[in-house]
């Protein structure tokens, strides 16, 4: 788990100065070490880093000045193979092939023993050598191999390529730029912004989808010419003649098991959750669970106690969390974990909030407690957290999804919409609801965030013309049935949203985050059942509600579902620190001329509905986010 960089100027040689500073600004993703390698003129040459361990140091020089065409960067937080073996940019024997990696392999002891009886031998216990070689001997074949989360960079130098690659459903982050000038990729997007290639420009129309959806639509960023690289993706650029190729290596699976009962489905996820909680315990380093109290969490710590009886776990309390906390605590003692509880202040929510909200690389609309709960790993030594994320998408376990099938028998009646020549707000409601005519749209309306008219109202009419509306690139099958609601929820809710937020939270504390819920054979299997079976319209996640009988108590199984997030709204009306802190930055921002002040001000003074306060949120953080990129 670490940070990787990098750059290929495709016409001039420019200077080290961009992937020291691109590495200096990810340095909170890996303190552990960092490393460099720098191409130029047909030659590569590995170097050290004034934060490279001394071993490191004493095996390359530590970069200085020094112009080159290619440049790879790598921080490293420790977590299998602590030794210097595991270090990065990791290079084949013969020196034509160099990897950068950020993530973990679950399955990688597998694939070694498959890459040992075909001949090869290894001089370290890191899943990064696996991976290297898996590519000397697959090619491009090795990603759909690796089970686990990736953001790869490979130069192949014998074929005269260069290779970026990401995990199935995004839990590794990578982002780049792309331009005449070069490519430029990193962890995050505060690295590239470090580069001398790529200059920081407002993106409108990732905007619009970040103000409808509360996250912006990959591959689309809030920055201009800067894109997320999509899950299960391939980008291959020839370094022959700069040409740019990019390949899917998955896509999730359809439905193909007809006839399987409801019962051999919950022994088989059973039997897969515990074998992807095996694999994931696996580490050189203390591990916890994190548990919020529901069931996805807390299945996962109830599992773990087989395979790690002194496994500990841990719960992050904060306002109106009082049920969850008391449950979590229930479910420990049930299976007998030590578990203890973190309780945030509202002073300690509060702290960091600005320097917290600016960490996040685009507008968004929650105060992030995963941060919190990661600031408590790192206090506590534990670089690697088991995390519940990824159940909600996989089986079927938000709330607004049992508003589905009433959506699909009321927009029957859309054709009511143009009738609706009312202005006031009741009626704009009204006519946003019957304007739901495909699945995008039912997934759009579930997020809770601002309507189309609403951010039409809000933004600067200059700027508004300029951006993409039509969002027809976002579809998906529309298959008009939970099936395909779910491929939305496992594209955007998880991989454009819950995974890229974990990430920022867990890295800024130096902490990895782990899903056993998002292994590979989990999600093809549960992709693979019939929709009636995953989603009965009246229950939340039935059938790991079903998994989960067997190994938690009542308490924790009848509890209903909540999001695991401060209560922003609570903060807004109690607490006169945070509204003079809104105030202040409404007022900043409506000094910018993006957006319509009147409009900004009759949203902040007449909050009458429960989730107002979302839309309010969304424009500080812009604002919040705008002062920390785009202003000097």
């Amino acid at each position: 788990m670490c940070g990787i960089t990098g750059y290929y100027s495709f016409h001039k040689s420019i200077s080290s100065t961009n992937i020291l500073e691109m590495n200096q600004a990810i340095r909170h993703r890996g303190p552990d070490d960092e490393g460099f390698w720098m191409y130029s003129i047909g030659e590569g040459a590995s170097f050290s880093g004034n934060d490279s361990t001394q071993k490191i140091k004493e095996q390359f020089p530590v970069l200085k000045e020094k112009n080159s065409d290619i440049a790879l960067g790598f921080r490293r937080l420790s977590i299998i193979d602590l030794s210097e073996k595991g270090h990065q940019p990791m290079l084949s024997q013969n020196e034509q092939i160099i990897i950068t990696f950020n993530g973990e392999i679950y399955n990688f002891k597998k694939l070694r023993k498959e890459l040992e009886s075909l001949g090869y031998s290894f001089h370290s216990s890191s899943d990064t050598e696996v991976i290297l070689k898996a590519y000397q001997e697959w090619g491009n074949s090795t990603f759909a191999k690796l089970d686990g989360m990736f953001a790869i960079c490979i130069v192949d130098l014998s074929g005269r390529k260069l290779i970026l690659a990401r995990d199935r459903v995004g839990m590794k982050p990578l982002f780049y730029h792309q331009s005449e000038q070069g490519l430029v990729w990193a962890s995050e997007i505060k690295s590239l912004l470090k580069n001398e290639l790529v200059k920081p420009e407002i993106n409108w129309d990732g905007v619009y989808t970040n103000f409808l959806f509360q996250t912006t639509l990959a591959p689309q960023t809030c920055f201009q010419h800067i894109l997320s690289l999509e899950p299960a993706s391939i980008m291959t650029v020839d370094l022959n003649n700069q040409n740019i190729t990019k390949e899917k290596f998955w896509k999730l699976p359809s439905t193909s098991q007809k006839n399987i009962s409801e019962e051999e489905a919950v022994r088989t996820i059973d039997e897969l959750l515990s074998e992807n909680i095996s694999e994931q315990l696996y580490a050189d380093v203390p591990v916890a669970v994190m548990m919020s109290g529901g069931i996805d969490s807390t299945l996962i710590a109830s599992k773990s106690k087989s395979f790690n009886t002194n496994i500990n776990t841990y719960t992050i309390s904060y306002p109106f969390s009082e049920e969850e906390v008391k449950n979590a605590s229930i479910a420990a003692k049930h299976f007998g974990v030590s578990h203890a509880v973190k309780e945030v202040s509202d002073e300690e929510a509060l702290e960091d909030l600005k320097e917290n909200i600016q960490h996040f690389e685009e507008p968004y609309s929650s105060f992030e407690v995963l941060i919190n709960a990661a600031k408590y790993a790192h206090d506590q030594n534990f670089k690697v957290v088991l995390s519940g994320n990824g159940a909600d998408e996989l089986f079927a376990g938000y709330s607004h999804t049992l508003k589905l099938n009433r959506w699909l028998l009321i927009r029957n009646f859309n054709f009511i919409r143009p009738f609706i020549v009312t202005k006031d707000k009741f009626s704009q409601r009204v006519k946003n609801y019957f304007s739901q005519d495909y699945m995008f749209d039912f997934f759009r309306q579930s997020q809770i965030s601002m309507r189309p008219l609403e951010v039409k109202s809000l933004i600067n009419p200059d700027i508004y013309s300029k951006i993409d509306l039509h969002l027809s690139k976002y579809h998906l099958s529309e298959v008009k049935n939970y099936v395909g609601y779910f491929e939305y929820d496992m594209k955007y809710s998880l991989s454009s949203h819950h995974v890229f937020r974990d990430d920022l939270s867990a890295m800024k504390y130096s902490v990895e985050f782990r899903y056993p819920y998002l292994s590979n054979s989990l999600i093809d299997y549960v992709a693979s059942l019939p929709g009636n079976i995953r989603f009965n319209g009246i229950q939340n996640k039935p059938l790991l509600r079903k998994t989960a009988e067997n190994y938690l108590p009542q308490e924790v199984l009848n509890m209903p579902k909540k999001g695991f997030s401060f209560p922003v709204n609570y903060f807004i009306k109690n607490e006169k620190r945070v509204r003079e802190f809104i105030t202040e930055n409404l007022e900043s921002l409506k000094k910018r001329n993006f957006f319509n002040a009147a409009v900004i001000d009759e949203w902040w003074n007449h909050q009458e509905h429960e989730y107002d306060w979302v839309k309010i949120w969304q424009l500080v953080t812009f604002e919040l986010w705008y002062q920390k990129y785009f202003e000097k």
